[in-house]
């Protein structure tokens, strides 16, 4: 049985800020949503029924119940052990340790419910329905607060172990370079990341270097944003045109990492910090160019990914129609 003849899925983003449900069609079109805020600070079990509640009204919107969906697939921020369907720990989600988040959804529902990391899913809706649609091989990263990742070989998503593959942020990029958020030092998501941006910017800015970026943000340091260096960049401030550069110039490392080990066939670059585009883009590029294998990087494609915010959501309904084409094929 095809994709196509398939009843939509219940799919879920789970992030630290906000929990997105929608009924997704086999098509990857969405046939409803319902947005609210995480609130993650009031812990797990008010985040959870918070969750099971936008589950609720996605369904109420489409007019449809359990019985007419053929599943639920879980996106969510963290390291994921999607055999059991457990939140192992989540940087996102205070207090989240060994939460066995599947269990509790398939339970209320009465559906098969699905766990998988949110950069993971995204990969996979891009390689189903975005940048990569048509290809075999693929890497997905995301550029935003944090630096995520799924990867795809030959025309499967690679998980890993024990479902943990994809932290691409975490590769080391200049060892004793900037602490970051997991601990370690010089990942390149300390160094790329739309708050790696941010803390340089504030750096030089503590060091009494002129930027329009004071003004954006009235004298507010602590509201610097990789938005807001993208706008200050976009007036021809030098200080956050070098801030970009020096930012995409790590992430052109990473590329070249990742383009000599899996030579994938296109690297799709999501998440707020692609926002900016050519500017982050295109320096990065010349970085894989100039060092990585030439055949690789000759063949490669790096682009912007095209799902936007819902990539993690239609990823998320992609990885239930696997499962069940998988489960279907070992029957």
């Amino acid at each position: 049985m095809s994709w196509a003849d398939r009843q939509c899925v219940l799919a879920v983003d789970l992030g630290g800020t906000k929990i997105i449900a929608a009924v997704v069609k086999p098509s990857g079109e969405l046939v409803s949503r319902h947005y609210c805020f995480t609130l993650a600070s009031e812990g797990p079990e008010a985040v959870i029924e918070r969750l099971l509640s936008s589950i609720g009204e996605a369904m109420a919107k489409a007019g449809l119940k359990s019985a007419e969906l053929g599943g639920i697939g879980v996106a969510a921020a963290g390291i994921i052990d999607s055999d059991r369907g457990i939140v192992t720990t989540s940087p996102n989600l205070p207090g989240w340790h060994d939460v066995p988040i599947r269990d509790v959804v398939a339970e209320r529902f009465g559906m098969s419910t699905y766990v998988i990391n949110d950069a993971s899913a995204a990969a996979l809706g891009e390689y189903c329905f975005g940048a990569g649609r048509g290809m075999r091989n693929l890497i997905y990263l995301t550029v935003s607060t944090g630096i995520g990742g799924g990867i795809i070989i030959d025309g499967k998503l690679y998980l890993g172990t024990d479902g943990c593959a994809g932290e691409l942020g975490h590769m080391i990029i200049e060892p004793g370079g900037p602490r970051c958020s997991c601990g370690n030092l010089g990942c390149l998501e300390a160094l790329a990341s739309g708050s790696a941006m941010a803390r340089e910017a504030l750096a030089r800015l503590c060091r009494d270097e002129p930027s329009s970026i004071t003004e954006l943000t009235q004298g507010r340091l602590e509201n610097i944003s990789a938005e807001v260096i993208a706008t200050a960049a976009r007036q021809d401030d030098k200080l956050a045109r070098e801030v970009i550069t020096t930012a995409a110039g790590y992430l052109g490392i990473g590329l070249v990492n990742l383009v000599n080990i899996f030579n994938p066939e296109v690297i799709a670059i999501g998440g707020g910090v692609s926002k900016m585009g050519n500017m982050l883009l295109e320096p990065a590029r010349r970085v894989v160019k100039e060092r990585a294998f030439k055949l690789p990087s000759q063949r490669v494609r790096i682009v912007r990914a095209r799902l936007g915010s819902n990539a993690e959501m239609i990823g998320a309904a992609a990885y239930v129609f696997t499962q069940h084409l998988a489960e279907g094929r070992e029957r």
